[in-house]
């Protein structure tokens, strides 16, 4: 299955503006999107456990978190699947 999607590779720093690109499965930028996928993902992971852990937040405040969580897990599974092919 060889999707052709946009994938972040994070902000230009001169620009500050998104960065995107169609990978190609194996090749160079599709590793750029991973790591910085990774990376991504690590750092919701930390807040939404620093969020959870301190056991205070509203339901409204956690509802906040699902659009990223699924946008985030989303891109790991598809990382997987692509691996997988």
């Amino acid at each position: 299955m060889s999707t052709h999607r946009f994938r972040s590779l994070g902000t230009d720093p001169v620009t500050g503006k998104a960065v995107y690109a169609v990978t190609e499965a194996g090749g160079f930028l599709a590793a750029l999107a991973d790591a910085h996928a990774l990376r991504a993902a690590v750092s919701l992971l930390a807040v939404v456990g620093a969020v959870l852990d301190a056991d205070r937040a509203s339901d409204a405040e956690l509802a906040a978190f699902v659009r990223s969580l699924y946008d985030a897990l989303a891109e790991c599974v598809a990382m997987v699947a692509a691996e997988r092919e």
